[in-house]
């Protein structure tokens, strides 16, 4: 299911104005990684801080690195029906989801394109097809895009995590590093269990 705007702006709102919220956020980390219902834990927009340049220019990248890795997912699914490809585009989502929110909050021009497979920034365009083309191979080839594409996100998100300290944009980004390596360590099991066949 995707989750709408108003979603999150309750979760904002919930989130605030609940003192007790730093008690449950280890639970709704666990939901989030784990492909539950739970928010992303924004703050309060009432402690938002400024952006500089080099965090908004992270936060655009990893839009569009959330869109690619939800619409790879979703061909390769449809390629192969590997329900690894379904679940883990259903966290992509919500990823992609939780950045738009900030992006929208801070006031910045959504990179992101509304067709499939289409995106603003050139090197992830020619990645995209790069990898699909890698995942229409065997398999094996598309589960190991998958690792590909966790790799990635894991080494950008690391990068945009240590020139901020902002944190809403922190918390988000946190949240978004465990699904990505929960995603890698899924790949990379379903990777073990295929090529031992």
């Amino acid at each position: 299911m995707k989750f709408t705007k108003a979603f999150f702006m309750m979760c904002l709102i919930v989130i605030a104005a609940t003192p007790a919220w730093s008690q449950r956020g280890q639970g709704l980390r666990n939901g989030a990684r784990n492909g539950g219902g739970n928010c992303l834990l924004l703050q309060s927009s009432a402690t938002a801080q400024p952006l500089s340049t080099a965090e908004e220019e992270h936060l655009m990248l990893l839009r569009e690195e959330e869109k690619l890795a939800r619409d790879a997912y979703q061909a390769l699914y449809a390629k192969w029906g590997v329900r690894i490809f379904n679940n883990i585009e259903a966290s992509e989502q919500r990823h992609f989801d939780a950045v738009g929110i900030l992006i929208e909050r801070y006031g910045l021009t959504d990179p992101a394109q509304p067709t499939a497979g289409v995106f603003a920034n050139p090197d992830l365009q020619q990645l995209y097809n790069d990898l699909i083309a890698k995942g229409n191979v065997s398999l094996l080839d598309a589960l190991q895009v998958g690792v590909a594409i966790e790799e990635k996100d894991i080494e950008d998100l690391k990068a945009a995590m240590a020139i901020t300290n902002n944190k809403d944009v922190l918390r988000v980004y946190s949240n978004l590093l465990n699904g990505s390596l929960n995603h890698l360590a899924a790949f990379n099991s379903h990777i073990d269990a295929v090529s031992s066949k």
